[in-house]
């Protein structure tokens, strides 16, 4: 079978169909990647103050915070996109406010571990040195919790790539209304095709959010013995700045 008879022949892998409907491809990932980042920016953006107020208040706020978006999680995706059809309309900010709610549950535990993993003793000795409340926050508790934060983010991330197909019912989908339309016609070149495209974009978006990790964490790049020993001797010289002070 030639490559020009594929589509003809309803090949799985079939060049011709790249080719043919490479803008609606294009089209597609780019509503794809533009849905996924958005729910995901705006989800950290509501996460982080959720988890800070469930970790600085455990008792009054802590526990109601993470029920709460627990609960959202486990809402089957037709019937959040249905409760949210009446506020935004068949739009794709139905699919974006729906998928903000799912990741809240991944970013408010992991922001909230991290904060919680913080030594006592460490911001204990950044306030004997003179820092504020949102000082310490900013200058050790949040680089110490930076591990639990981006992983927590990657989960997301990917998370939000598969469920953003989800959002073909209303069709602001992405990847997915390919995949709607393509299994609907039988299509199989266009699914293939599709899903691949939804794999290569997990797998970047996770590789570049490792990547943003690194970066962000250079003192974790130590490894065995000498790694734990430099740490231990900048966390003692940092608690007996404290204490001198």
């Amino acid at each position: 079978m030639t490559t020009d008879d594929c589509l003809a022949a309803n090949d799985w892998v079939c060049g011709e169909y790249l080719r043919e409907y490479r803008s609606d491809l294009t089209g597609a990932t780019l509503q794809h990647l533009w849905i996924t980042a958005v729910s995901v920016a705006i989800g950290l953006a509501v996460a982080f103050p959720l988890a800070l107020a469930a970790h600085r208040w455990r008792r009054a706020a802590g526990a109601p915070v993470l029920v709460v978006t627990t609960v959202l999680y486990t809402v089957p995706s037709l019937a959040m996109f249905s409760l949210l059809l009446p506020v935004f309309g068949i739009s794709p900010w139905l699919v974006v406010t729906g998928l903000v709610l799912y990741s809240l549950t991944i970013l408010v535990r992991n922001v909230t571990a991290g904060l919680e993993a913080v030594p006592a003793e460490v911001t204990e000795a950044a306030r004997a040195m003179g820092y504020g409340r949102l000082r310490t926050l900013a200058a050790v508790e949040l680089p110490l919790a930076l591990p639990a934060l981006m992983a927590g983010l990657r989960i997301a991330t990917v998370s939000t790539v598969a469920l953003t197909t989800v959002g073909a019912i209303v069709g602001s989908g992405g990847l997915g209304n390919l995949l709607l339309s393509g299994v609907d016609s039988d299509f199989r070149a266009q699914v293939l095709a599709a899903s691949v495209l939804c794999v290569v974009i997990a797998l970047l978006a996770d590789m570049l959010l490792l990547g943003l990790q690194w970066l962000l964490t250079p003192w974790r790049h130590g490894r065995g013995r000498a790694g734990r020993l430099r740490r231990g001797r900048r966390a003692s010289a940092g608690v007996r700045t404290a204490e001198a002070s």
